[in-house]
């Protein structure tokens, strides 16, 4: 049987206009599945997680930041402190935000080179950036932190300074598997034995290393535990009896050091050069007991994170800095400009409180 063109063209026409309503609901639910797919796209307004590396007054101070941020731009900051300062327990409170439905997270990684698998899947669900301490190698999408390195530097020639005929010098510090803590242990060797600067420098933990007078004895990690820095620090002194200056580079070492040299004996004989703001390091500067302390400007790190994270949830990458990294300029804090430096410092945590 042979059907008239006409009758052809009239079926076609008619099922194409009942087709019509179909498509337009399927190319609809489309579109709505792909915003729905894309970072930073919830109907409740930009959610932004802020995540520590632990529990330490540095980050208060980074909060405090964030929080500023969280009321000028109108957004919602969710602060963590991972307690056990682990990998997991960082994995664990992430997976939390994102069934909570969070569209950014910025991140200082325990681990970056075994987390970055795990960064990477991130990516794929939220907005994501690094502060404090990197992950170069992930898909994170900038990074927010002083130059480590330089910074390490840096509070290395506050021992170069104080000590010029050279010596004994151990260094102090949480864990060398983060990139900040690397970095920074790098650049206090470089400066003590006179190197030019590279950061692509990493000397071995139990390298020999000797130059310009003086010779690094010891590199001790803790693990972020009190006790253990402390303790760290007295079996040191006594292997050592001959150690001239300590570097602690993350924010609790140097009130480790000092109470240990206190309880030795040898508080005002050994000099200590700090990292990080404690209030017993600031203490430690005005007494004398240390030399002085490289603050990394943390409200800077919380400030800057919910800042670019709420315009990348916008739409609005421009804020991105060149390279992938915004380098936050450190403070190198001795006595001379302590009294300013508390006083800012005390200004900058009131506005994170609303005070």
């Amino acid at each position: 049987m042979t059907v008239p063109n006409h009758l052809l063209r009239e079926g076609l026409t008619a099922m194409i206009h009942s087709a019509r309503p179909l498509l337009a609901a399927l190319s609809m639910g489309a579109a709505l599945l792909a915003a729905a797919c894309q970072p930073g796209q919830g109907e409740e307004g930009v959610r932004i997680a802020y995540v520590s590396n632990g529990v330490d007054p540095f980050w208060d101070v980074a909060a405090a930041g964030a929080r500023a941020a969280e009321a000028e731009f109108g957004v919602d900051v969710e602060v963590v402190f991972p307690s056990p300062a682990t990998a997991e327990v960082q994995r664990q409170k992430v997976q939390d935000l994102l069934v909570r439905g969070i569209d950014a997270v910025a991140i200082s990684p325990v681990d970056a080179e075994n987390m970055t698998p795990f960064l990477d899947t991130l990516t794929e669900k939220v907005h994501l950036i690094t502060h404090d301490s990197d992950a170069p190698k992930s898909k994170r999408r900038c990074f927010i932190g002083v130059d480590n390195y330089e910074a390490g530097r840096a509070c290395g020639e506050l021992l170069v300074d104080a000590l010029p005929d050279g010596g004994e010098v151990a260094i102090f510090v949480g864990r060398l598997e983060q990139d900040n803590a690397r970095l920074r242990r790098q650049g206090v060797i470089d400066a003590l034995l006179g190197r030019p600067a590279d950061a692509s420098r990493s000397d071995a933990v139990d390298a020999a290393l000797s130059g310009n007078g003086f010779t690094i004895v010891a590199t001790r990690t803790d693990d972020f535990d009190a006790a253990r820095a402390k303790s760290n620090v007295e079996d040191t002194l006594v292997k050592y009896p001959n150690l001239v200056g300590v570097a602690g580079l993350f924010a609790y070492n140097a009130p480790a050091c000092v109470e240990a040299l206190k309880g030795a004996g040898r508080l005002g004989e050994v000099a200590i050069a700090s990292f990080d703001e404690q209030d017993a390091t600031l203490d430690g500067i005005a007494a004398g007991h240390v030399l002085g302390t490289v603050s990394q400007n943390p409200f800077q790190y919380g400030y800057e994170s919910v800042r670019i994270l709420k315009a990348l949830c916008e739409g609005d990458e421009s804020v991105l800095p060149e390279g992938g990294i915004l380098s936050t300029p450190p403070t190198v804090v001795t006595k001379d400009n302590l009294e300013a430096f508390r006083a800012k410092l005390k200004a900058d945590i009131a506005s994170g409180s609303g005070k």
